[in-house]
């Protein structure tokens, strides 16, 4: 198969929006506790989906994993493990340093990290650097993460602008910038886990996998660490305060019960949302694949994609409304050069 890096934009552009989607199914269920609906999906996001459309889409996929060597397993999962990390701790990282900062470092970071560290570690940023579509690639990564802080720095003056920007006593720029760093490297790993997998992905290719799918067994191994930070978390949250009860109908503080009817559509849009969550890694993996010599720079287009998608998002819910020119105008300035770099990206991965 001959990469297409532009249709591998288009790829990641798909995946960004499912990211992006993936919250407004768990905004409509009712009367369950976030580490129900969050366990309810992720078993969704981490496990199901990742096994079942490897299983449909790949050829032998558990004798391609059995043939795999051990420590390639093992790397997938300590570096998905070391992901779920860097989610969990997003939020503590806005609510200390505020959205602003706690986003920018946050998503900067992992962008900058997880693009540009795989290449650094196996030693072949000099080869990248070297070439012109190299220079594309990672000038696109420096355009995203001035992008980043753009956007931030426009939903930070949106909040101001609306009056709702945080409470100072919540502010804790010592503790916030310790727990911004922590998230935004440990949030990078997934791009590690992606990289450590490629023995998989050649495996697979040798088992007879069209080249599209090739990444989609080493999902199944690096959301399986994923799942198990995740889980874990949730599971003591879930003792702590005692919502397993949630999960059959019956709602935490009180006796009241949920109908029948509700409690369907709970398990239903917990399983969309989870399902949406997959989707953006399953599309990731088939733009990856037609990314071509400078697959590496998926990370940043993802990363992107995911900021640019959240933000429409946000427009169609009427959450920018009535925020003034200056947000408006940032918000834009960012989302541009947003969508230049991934084309930036595209482009110069096309003169390979």
């Amino acid at each position: 198969m001959t990469p297409n890096p532009l249709l591998g934009v288009l790829f990641h552009w798909l995946g960004g929006l499912f990211s992006a989607s993936f919250y407004v199914p768990y905004k409509r269920i009712q009367k369950w506790s976030w580490e129900i609906f969050w366990l309810t999906g992720g078993i969704f996001s981490w496990f199901l989906c990742p096994w079942f459309f490897a299983m449909v889409q790949t050829e032998d996929l558990f004798g391609v994993l059995g043939s795999t060597p051990a420590s390639t397993l093992q790397q997938c999962f300590l570096w998905g493990l070391g992901w779920g990390f860097g989610g969990l701790t997003f939020g503590l990282a806005v609510r200390y340093m505020g959205i602003s900062s706690g986003m920018a470092i946050v998503l900067g970071l992992t962008t900058v990290l997880g693009t540009l560290g795989p290449p650094i570690f196996d030693g072949t940023i000099g080869a990248v650097l070297a070439t012109t579509s190299g220079q594309f690639a990672v000038g696109g990564t420096l355009m995203t993460l001035v992008g980043v802080i753009v956007v931030a720095r426009a939903t930070a003056e949106k909040n101001r602008s609306l009056g709702t920007t945080e409470e100072a006593e919540t502010i804790d720029m010592k503790k916030g910038l310790a727990i911004a760093a922590f998230s935004g490297v440990m949030s990078a790993c997934f791009a590690f886990g992606i990289a450590a997998g490629k023995p998989i992905r050649e495996l697979t290719l040798e088992a007879g996998t069209d080249h599209l799918w090739q990444g989609l067994p080493v999902l199944c191994v690096v959301l399986l660490g994923g799942l198990t930070t995740n889980a874990v978390w949730c599971i003591y949250l879930i003792a702590k305060n005692g919502s397993a009860k949630e999960f059959f109908g019956q709602v935490a503080k009180g006796t009241e019960r949920l109908q029948g009817n509700m409690m369907v559509k709970n398990y239903l849009l917990a399983a969309l949302g989870g399902a949406f969550w997959y989707f953006q890694f399953f599309f990731y993996t088939m733009g990856e694949s037609n990314m071509g010599k400078y697959e590496f720079s998926s990370w940043t287009i993802h990363m992107a994609s995911i900021i640019i998608f959240s933000t429409l998002w946000g427009l169609a819910l009427m959450e920018w409304k009535g925020s003034n020119k200056k947000s408006r105008m940032l918000l834009l300035t960012g989302i541009s050069l947003l969508v230049l770099a991934t084309l930036v990206i595209g482009v110069g991965n096309s003169l390979q």
